[in-house]
């Protein structure tokens, strides 16, 4: 794989994941760390050779520059063209966009007027929610909108009732012909249902990329076509996956960063009963990777069968925080409550913006301790004391520190957790790819919809009483 010019720039911290900070029943040992050293390096060198074999796709995403390279000229053509952009997708289609573009852009870019904005309002549409479908339709002016419906298969419900209620709107507003040319598909580039309308439609397409699982998608155009649109450079983005790479890959846990979260997580689940994992960002930017990595952690390792096909029940249930807002609402439960959770506190070296805090009223004396302070220090003071204390009630956690928020941090952290996420797979026994859980869900819609070839499983469901009413108000 080609390697990066630039060099990775985040910090790892986990000395208050370790035995001798918060105690042997609670932390990792560094005799734990060489007990899982030998595991970890054998699968080191089992996914290098399947990515040597042509598996293990998503590890070349971040080399694909000249797929960057389209969707650059794709979003300068359309970014002065369009006022407003609706993204249709779910879960991997959608969760990567919102991360990058939450990170990265004005936190109320949609608000910004049209010169300052820098291209088109940006609107997601992932539930199929009925009032917020609504909601958006009246608001985006539907002449001057882009709709990028991401899907590889079409085979999502969610995502397909929705594009075709947007479809439909647009058709109604600008007619068929140039609804057309409103609309871009990223989807398999040979198969799938949202391949057959897009060909017989003759919508322009992207490629979601084949044998890639949706939720590690990010660093390709599910995630870049919106990040593009969103004035972002995703050339950097793929610049940072790719210089994690080069860091990452070393088999020896200790010295690959991924390879170590991945144990530390590993390690405290099922030696240390931490079957919870806690990612709290201190930057309001940064909660949106909290929600992606929910999802790659949860889907990823949360499987009943191993590899070996035994009953396992594997996995550790991924908690997202924002600090210093859940120092409110969740840290008395995480500092007090079942020790069960392993928390990782995500820091930056420098926020973007600097807002010093005013002299407090001479009055009120007991307000004098924030003269001379700044949010920033404040917020980061938050995250040290939050540290501390869960330390100092034998609570385990961890820091994983970027020196400040760009696009090149994102993309160093979109691959670290991305692999950390493969190799945890790889400790727990499973297959970290697919998702066998959702199918069954996806299957019963299907049936309660009254989809052809499921009516077997339509008739199961009517029998059972907690299904009956919506099985009743199915059309």
């Amino acid at each position: 794989m080609p390697t990066s010019s630039q060099q990775s720039r985040l910090v790892i911290d986990y000395q208050n994941a370790m035995s001798s900070v918060v105690g042997e029943e609670h932390g990792i040992s560094e005799a734990d760390l060489d007990d899982i050293g030998g595991k970890v390096s054998q699968h080191h060198d089992r996914l290098q050779s399947e990515h040597d074999a042509g598996e293990q796709k998503w590890m070349d995403l971040p080399d694909d520059t000249a797929l960057a390279d389209r969707i650059v000229a794709f979003a300068s053509e359309v970014r002065d063209t369009y006022q407003d952009f609706i993204l249709i997708g779910i879960g991997g289609s959608s969760l990567g966009a919102i991360a990058t573009i939450q990170a990265l852009a004005h936190p109320y870019r949609n608000m910004l007027p049209d010169g300052k904005r820098g291209g088109p309002r940006i609107f997601i549409l992932d539930n199929p929610d009925p009032e917020k479908v609504a909601a958006t339709l009246d608001t985006v002016d539907l002449g001057k909108t882009l709709v990028n419906v991401v899907t590889k298969s079409g085979q999502t419900a969610e995502t397909m009732a929705n594009f075709l209620v947007v479809r439909d709107a647009l058709i109604e507003a600008v007619g068929e012909e140039q609804a057309r040319k409103q609309i871009v598909a990223t989807t398999d580039p040979a198969s799938g249902l949202l391949r057959q309308l897009a060909d017989q439609e003759g919508y322009r397409t992207f490629p979601a990329p084949p044998g890639v699982d949706g939720r590690q998608t990010v660093l390709s155009a599910v995630g870049m076509i919106p990040a593009a649109i969103a004035g972002i450079d995703v050339h950097q983005l793929l610049a940072g996956a790719k210089a994690m790479r080069d860091r990452a890959s070393s088999g020896d846990v200790r010295a690959n960063p991924a390879y170590l979260l991945a144990a530390i997580s590993w390690i405290a689940d099922n030696r240390c009963g931490k079957s919870m994992l806690v990612t709290m960002p201190y930057v309001d930017a940064l909660y949106g990777i909290s929600d992606w990595f929910r999802q790659l952690w949860a889907e990823s390792l949360g499987k009943k069968l191993s590899v070996d096909n035994e009953v396992v029940y594997a996995g550790q249930t991924p908690i997202k925080a924002l600090g210093a807002i859940d120092q409110h609402s969740q840290i008395q439960l995480y500092t007090e409550g079942p020790n069960d959770k392993l928390i990782q506190l995500i820091a930056v070296g420098g926020y973007r913006d600097q807002v010093d805090i005013p002299t407090p009223p001479e009055s009120i004396p007991d307000l004098s301790y924030l003269k001379g302070g700044e949010l920033g220090a404040l917020l980061d003071k938050e995250r040290v004391a939050t540290a501390w204390a869960l330390a100092n009630a034998d609570r385990p956690n961890l820091s994983i520190t970027t020196p400040v928020i760009d696009a090149f941090a994102i993309g160093e952290l979109f691959y670290l957790l991305e692999l950390q996420t493969v190799m945890a797979g790889a400790l727990y026994d499973v297959d970290p790819f697919g998702q066998p859980g959702v199918e069954a869900g996806k299957n019963a819609t299907y049936a309660l919809m009254g989809r052809d070839g499921y009516d077997e499983l339509r008739r199961e469901l009517e029998l059972r009483p907690n299904n009956a009413a919506a099985y009743r108000n199915a059309p």
